[in-house]
């Protein structure tokens, strides 16, 4: 485990280090979803959150037995999962900066947020929208914007 001040991806798992630029670049981002990411790059981000095989499962929509078949086959994830992937691999960055380290974001992700209604960040997660969500509320964390 990172409990380090991440500043960029580069500082990341090898099955992350190639995504420095499409996880700051919206565009890059889309482009990269469409052709998918590896499953093994799923696995990595979730490592990054102190998520669980189970709870990554939950969270694309899919089951630990596939998302297991796809990473030791090598195959890409679908483009929907592949850009949820890669919002969290932003998220996971972000959190890392504004919170220090990956257990105090992971935990902040677990507990209601006044921000979101009182809703667990971990729960917003299940779609992209809800990603966007969260991470608008650490930018408002990272500002001292709690209204």
């Amino acid at each position: 485990m990172l409990t380090a001040s991440i500043h960029s991806v580069s500082a990341y798992p090898a099955a992350l280090a190639n995504l420095e630029a499409v996880v700051t670049d919206a565009f890059a981002l889309v482009m990269q979803a469409r052709t998918g990411v590896p499953a093994k790059t799923a696995f990595a981000v979730a490592n990054l959150l102190l998520l669980s095989v189970d709870e990554l499962a939950d969270l694309l929509h899919t089951t630990t037995k596939t998302l297991r078949t796809y990473r030791d086959a090598n195959k890409r994830l679908a483009p929907t999962a592949s850009e949820q992937v890669l919002k969290l691999l932003a998220l996971a960055q972000q959190g890392r900066e504004v919170f220090g380290d990956a257990t105090a974001f992971r935990r902040w992700l677990s507990k209601p947020a006044y921000g979101l209604s009182d809703q667990a960040p971990l729960a917003l997660l299940q779609t992209s929208g809800g990603i966007d969500l969260v991470a608008e509320e650490v930018s408002r964390i990272a500002y001292g914007d709690f209204a």
